[in-house]
């Protein structure tokens, strides 16, 4: 039972039992409901849907699924609210009192979620305000609020929407204008600021759209949705089903179609003609079927049909509606075929005339009339229409949408090479000799040669007479184990070796140990960038050609020269996305000759690193559109078998090698959208 006290309405719920505690409960602004679940409550009313009409309060809906039941409560616009039990009864007051008093001076269309907490010190608080793009296009304001009490009006004022929180505060860097055109959205900017004791947000939509808000604890969100027009729909809006009309009931026995038409046309207060053929008689029973629904099932039923002109509807059979409209196409053609011809031009900025003439005149469109014809000056930049006042102005809306200014696109690319190499060799050289013939060695002009154990030169002594030792042998050549450290990278390995004579000077012993360890790292950064237009492809490459021979073919022997490019290219076609990315096609080259490896023929090799993706990134985001990495790890010992193998003795007859080199590719590309205002965004 619903009854109107004090300005209020009071709606009063009797139960089995008194409930454990206030039901949960939400609002919605559009459309204006209130929603109450009640957990371990079956529906005892014996109907799902109840009629009341109190004031604003117009129905309830109840619903069980399971043992939860849930209380709907449908409104021509949402009131604070409040529910006070009274033993087994639920007692929910709208006050329909206090919003009225409060939004005296507002705008049509509010809302409220949430009444305005009463006393000087219960004051709210804005914690944080975000924008965000929903999946189908919307924009959504999302509000945190410091608790879910703060009184919230919304209201259509001119073509925005304003928001006010009431006897609630806002923090500084939080009362600011957010430009969101961006966001791809029916949003393009959203005001805060302080009003009063209260906090305003001033939401400015472009084209046609509609709204919803929410409130679940203490975040509020407003739903911006994009409304596509269709001049031939009874009612606008994105609906869930086909038909969105609001609903009514209708029971009729045998009763003449033009009185249906016009019991539609007073509930809707749309203008409704009826053609004289539309005759006949219809029996129909609709129960809280939209107005909408209604009318098709109606003109379905009578083989009628519409067309809809602003508020006006033409109901007329469908065999006359479309003679008609032939009619109406016919006489259009044949004043086509006698309107004068006019003769306009139009400059064009950023194309050239000749493209949008030829645009123009192909046979793919019909924007000209079979009577028209275009000329394009390439010295003005300007094209010549000539045809019917009409087509004129379609020329014009068309190149309006045309020939606008194209974005430019930095793309810098970043090319890092890593390597890090490794390398150790350890070898040994032993070697024994004796006196034999009486003498060691030989002499050479009576000067003894020494060789220098830590090095390659000679020591050189004087005083010694015929027939006594005049030359020490090179133990190079007296070595038995030959088992050097080699050179790594071109590097020779260190060496140091000493000699052991007996007393007498008849024997010796020779060891020579070479070791070499190598450690390297490097990186090579190239960094490419060039600058392109909106959906234009871009190229940039440095570098040079390798000359290659190859024989000539025939009788000739002269080889015949051919060049090979070995560039850093980077080869990139953007498309700006309309939520602000960019979406590009690239091809990145880092071609390098290899000097140092020549092949047959005296020809040079050329290492080759080439990427080739589509990538989507963001404005002034980085991605890494590619990477190579490369290990090769090495080990190699020689040794004389054996003796190789004897613990610790071993080092003396074997060379050990060891390598660890790594090298890392990767390429990372940056785009920039410029602004020719703001620079780089």
């Amino acid at each position: 039972m619903a009854v109107e006290q004090g300005g209020n309405i009071v709606l009063k719920l009797t139960l089995a039992k008194p409930l454990a505690a206030s039901p949960a409960s939400f609002s919605v602004a559009s459309p204006a409901r209130i929603a109450f679940d009640f957990p371990d409550t079956a529906n005892g009313l014996g109907r799902n849907s109840q009629t009341l009409n109190a004031g604003d309060l117009r129905s309830v809906n109840v619903v069980q699924v399971g043992d939860q039941t849930r209380l709907v409560l449908n409104l021509s616009r949402v009131y604070p609210y409040e529910t006070r039990q009274d033993g087994n009864d639920l007692l929910i007051t709208l006050a329909v009192g206090q919003i009225r008093e409060a939004t005296s001076s507002l705008a049509q269309q509010s809302s409220q979620f949430a009444p305005a907490a009463t006393g000087a010190a219960d004051r709210h608080a804005i914690r944080d305000i975000n924008f965000r793009r929903g999946k189908d296009g919307e924009g959504r304001l999302v509000v945190d609020l410091s608790d879910p009490n703060a009184g919230i009006d919304i209201r259509q004022q001119g073509e925005s929407l304003v928001v006010d929180f009431l006897k609630t505060d806002a923090p500084e860097q939080l009362r600011r204008k957010l430009d969101v055109i961006d966001f791809g959205t029916p949003v393009s900017s959203v005001l805060t600021q302080t009003q009063g004791g209260n906090v305003r947000m001033t939401v400015t939509p472009r084209g046609l759209w509609e709204h919803n808000a929410y409130q679940s604890d203490s975040q509020f969100v407003l739903e911006v949705k994009p409304v596509k027009e269709d001049p031939n729909k009874l009612t606008q809006g994105t609906g869930k089903g086909r038909f969105s009309g609001e609903k009514l009931s209708l029971n009729f026995q045998n009763i003449d179609v033009r009185s249906v038409l016009q019991v539609i046309a007073d509930f809707t207060n749309f203008n409704i003609i009826t053609s004289d053929s539309v005759q006949g008689n219809l029996t129909l029973r609709l129960k809280d079927v939209p107005w909408d629904q209604a009318l098709d099932i109606i003109l379905q039923a009578r083989g009628l049909d519409m067309r809809k002109n602003g508020n006006v509807i033409w109901i007329a059979p469908r065999d006359e509606l479309a003679a008609r409209e032939k009619l109406d196409l016919e006489a259009k053609a044949q004043v086509g075929d006698l309107e004068p011809l006019r003769t306009e031009s139009f400059q064009i900025n950023y194309h050239k005339a000749k493209s949008v003439a030829e645009f123009l005149k192909s046979k793919d469109q019909s924007v000209l009339s079979k009577r028209g014809s275009v000329l394009p000056d390439e010295r003005s930049n300007k094209i010549f229409v000539n045809d019917v006042a009409s087509r004129l102005e379609d020329i014009r809306r068309l190149i309006a949408e045309v020939d606008v200014e194209v974005r430019q696109v930095l793309i810098e690319a970043q090319i890092v090479e890593a390597t890090d190499t490794f390398a150790s060799n350890l070898g040994v050289r032993l070697g024994f000799g004796a006196k034999t013939g009486g003498q060691i060695g030989t002499t050479t002009g009576g000067v003894p040669v020494f060789r220098n154990t830590f090095g390659t030169g000679n020591l050189s002594s004087t005083g010694y007479q015929a027939g006594q030792i005049t030359t020490i042998p090179d133990f190079n050549n007296s070595l038995g184990v030959n088992l050097p450290a080699s050179s790594i990278n071109n590097k020779s390995a260190g060496a140091f070796s000493f000699a052991l004579w007996n007393s007498a000077a008849t024997r010796y012993i020779d060891l020579e140990v070479s070791a070499l360890e190598a450690d390297g790292r490097g990186k090579v950064v190239s960094r490419p960038r060039v600058m392109t237009a909106d959906k234009a492809e871009a190229i940039i490459e440095q570098g040079s050609e390798v000359p290659y021979q190859t024989q000539a073919g025939g009788g000739s022997t002269f080889p015949t020269v051919s060049f090979k490019k070995a560039n850093l290219t980077l080869k990139v076609k953007p498309q700006i996305t309309p939520d602000g990315k960019v979406m590009m096609a690239l091809e990145v080259n880092k071609d390098q000759p290899r000097y140092d490896q020549p092949v047959a023929g005296g020809n040079v090799p050329i290492d080759t690193k080439h990427v080739k993706t589509d990538v989507v990134v963001e404005n002034g985001g980085t991605v890494v559109i590619g990477g190579i990495y490369i290990q090769e790890v090495g080990s190699t010992t020689t040794k004389i078998p054996l003796l190789g193998d004897v613990p610790v003795l071993g080092y003396l007859f074997r060379n050990t090698e060891r390598k660890d080199n790594k090298t890392e590719l990767l390429v990372f590309i940056t785009p920039r959208i410029i602004n020719d205002q703001l620079g780089l965004r």
